[in-house]
């Protein structure tokens, strides 16, 4: 018989299918599932509405039914709390740094090409301006490429290009 049927006998050739789920089994159970009365297996028991009172309170407490299932409310807390840590950010957090006082400004719209454009009307390479500027060249080339923003660079390195070269990065 298909699923979820309300008729009156089992799945298979001999009526040993669970009429929830299909699976065949020896000891099905007649169980009220949403107001209709079907036979089902042990694994779909626990959708019952008219399960004792005795084993609802032993599967909240933690014990198990069957010896097959643990308690739902600590397993779905314990996927809850994994879905949380899953979603931290990985963010390395250096002692000591203001990151309040050295936040990023907001950027024109093109601020990788005229930071691009000014140092090469210098006449410098990326490596060179790093060094005279004392800033990381990988934040550098960051800001040259667009995506000073997803590099975490510092309003500092900002201040400084924009200085270096009389150019405006920042809004």
């Amino acid at each position: 018989m298909a699923k979820y049927s309300t008729g009156s006998g089992g799945g298979g050739d001999d009526g040993d299918a669970c009429e929830l789920c299909g699976t065949e089994s020896a000891s099905l159970r007649k169980a009220n599932v949403a107001g209709a009365e079907l036979l089902v297996c042990s694994d779909c028991e626990p959708m019952s509405a008219n399960r004792n009172k005795d084993e609802k309170k032993r599967e909240q407490e933690g014990g198990t039914r069957d010896g097959e299932r643990t308690n739902r409310k600590k397993r779905a807390a314990q996927n809850t709390a994994k879905l949380m840590d899953s979603n931290q950010p990985d963010t390395e957090w250096v002692e000591g740094a203001e990151y309040d006082e050295d936040s990023l400004p907001y950027l024109v719209s093109d601020y990788g090409d005229l930071a691009t454009e000014a140092r090469q009307d210098a006449g410098l390479t990326p490596a060179e301006v790093a060094d005279e500027l004392d800033i990381d060249e990988d934040d550098l080339l960051a800001v040259e490429e667009g995506r000073a923003v997803r590099a975490d660079v510092s309003g500092t390195v900002i201040a400084k290009l924009e200085d270096r070269f009389g150019i405006e990065l920042a809004e």
